[in-house]
């Protein structure tokens, strides 16, 4: 069926509105699809709300690295949580009409979350840098008032980038109803639907979010290589694999993560790689989520040996 017999007449009105078409599936499909999306969904308030109180309650859990995992689960939540139940409701309905303000409020509780998230994970690479190659200065660098600012810094800018964006999506004129083929609000195919001029809007995206990226990649790729260089320089084999245990978790998350975004916004995708482009969307917004809590568990003794504590004190 052509995607415009799927908009019901009451939403062919004068009110510019947006469809999401989210994942087109027949019937059967839509029912296993949304019952495993509601079990990731679960999953991963789940694994993240756990990792929180975890550092919270768990005394030789608050050392900056852990401080930091907490912040980037807060990150996840806030990030699947306003993209999930969106997508839910889409693959129940096959598609939902969306109207112009409450897609422009989506994209700012996903953009800002998952700005923060960028800054935060350049913050643990620097951590896990100190902690590397500068093991006897760590304590006295990475104490508990500079973490907190540094936090504290990432919350803010990542705020403020989206309080930009917002801004300028909420001065752009949308006409008519238009379909977004995705299942959620993003500034691309918003700017791309807007019938205004949106030169500045791209210009804007253009200085600040490609020179964000660009620097936070370079920073993160250049505490690697010092870490990784120092890892090389110790003498023993035990010794290097202790030292590289401790960034292995955050190594996989910023692959991952960053894996996801360069190949969204610094690729380009024509129209015949939509589909792809959703799946990438898919892994970045509900997967990753997800798996960030699973990684830093399975890769951390520490979180496993307090999971246990506290299963068996239950248990007890």
């Amino acid at each position: 069926m052509p995607f415009h017999q799927m908009i019901p007449a009451h939403n062919q009105s004068t009110f510019p509105e947006f469809f999401l078409l989210g994942f087109q599936l027949l019937n059967r499909s839509r029912i296993i699809f949304f019952s495993i999306l509601l079990l990731v969904y679960i999953m991963t308030l789940t694994g993240n709300l756990l990792i929180i109180i975890l550092v919270s309650a768990t005394q030789y859990l608050r050392s900056p690295m852990y401080f930091f995992l907490s912040q980037l689960s807060s990150c996840d939540i806030i990030l699947t949580t306003s993209v999930s139940p969106t997508l839910l409701h889409i693959t129940l309905n096959n598609g939902i009409p969306m109207s112009v303000s409450q897609c422009i409020a989506q994209f700012n509780f996903f953009s800002f979350p998952s700005g923060t998230e960028c800054f935060l994970l350049t913050i643990m690479s620097y951590d896990r840098y100190v902690a590397v190659c500068k093991p006897l200065h760590y304590v006295t660098i990475m104490n508990f008032p500079f973490c907190l600012s540094l936090v504290v810094l990432s919350w803010i800018l990542g705020f403020l980038l989206t309080l930009i964006f917002v801004i300028l999506l909420s001065n752009l004129t949308f006409c008519n109803s238009k379909y977004i083929d995705n299942f959620f609000c993003d500034i691309v195919p918003l700017v791309q639907l807007s019938c205004s001029d949106t030169t500045v809007v791209r210009t804007v995206i253009f200085w600040i979010a490609g020179p964000e990226t660009v620097i936070e990649t370079v920073f993160i790729i250049s505490t690697y290589v010092c870490i990784f260089l120092a890892i090389h320089r110790i003498s023993t084999t035990t010794g290097r694999q202790k030292a590289f245990s401790t960034c292995s978790s955050h190594l996989s998350v910023v692959c991952m993560y960053y894996g996801t975004l360069i190949a969204i916004y610094v690729f380009p995708s024509g129209e015949h790689s939509f589909g792809m482009s959703k799946i990438v969307s898919f892994m970045y917004t509900v997967v990753t989520p997800l798996l960030n809590p699973v990684i830093y568990s399975l890769r951390n003794q520490e979180i496993k040996t307090a999971i246990l504590k506290v299963m068996k004190n239950k248990c007890g």
